[in-house]
């Protein structure tokens, strides 16, 4: 167990195992949304660390933000709008029958998820942070199951030095975190 708290890929490996189980308990399926989210803005975050010019880092910050904000618009909004289009044409006298609209479910957390790993992007645009080398530490830091449902969504700066720097589980510490950045969210 000492071992274990000593080394950094281990934890990392053991939360992001725990997480994806806690996430996929769920349904399955949607971990690859997680996991494709995540990839994408590892490589969002590298590409706009190494462009030089800031109307190239711009459009990757793009990148992600369309990605991400589609992703979460085709799963929260894709039934809405067909069937609001198809009660339209009702409306109006024509009688529709919605052959568009998919049995789609709202995967669980993915607001939380599709804003933190946009928040990654965000932090590298705005030069807050370098981006990590380390896939793993992301994709820990992105999955996180204590506060990937029930939030708040963190930014890479605040919770991402818990997957490069070891983490500490200490349920009094992470309250106290908690209520400490709240504090200091009042106070501004």
């Amino acid at each position: 167990m000492a071992s274990f708290k000593k080394s950094l890929k281990a934890q990392n490996i053991f939360l992001l195992v725990s997480s994806y189980i806690f996430y996929g308990w769920w349904d399955w399926r949607f971990l690859s949304l997680i996991l494709l989210s995540t990839t994408v803005d590892y490589f969002v975050g590298i590409s706009i660390d190494s462009s030089k010019k800031q109307s190239v880092r711009k459009r990757w910050l793009w990148v992600s933000v369309f990605f991400n904000v589609g992703l979460l618009g085709f799963f929260k909004y894709y039934n809405f709008f067909v069937d609001s289009w198809v009660d339209m044409f009702t409306t109006i006298g024509y009688n529709m029958k919605s052959t568009w609209t998919l049995n789609v479910i709202l995967p669980i957390g993915i607001s939380f998820y599709t804003f933190q790993t946009m928040s990654y992007a965000f932090d590298m645009y705005y030069k807050k942070l370098k981006p990590t080398k380390d896939f793993l530490s992301l994709a820990a830091f992105i999955s996180f199951f204590p506060q990937l449902v029930a939030g708040p969504i963190e930014r890479a700066t605040n919770l991402g030095n818990g997957a490069k720097n070891g983490w500490c589980f200490s349920y009094m510490n992470i309250e106290l975190e908690k209520m400490n950045d709240r504090l200091l969210s009042l106070n501004q």
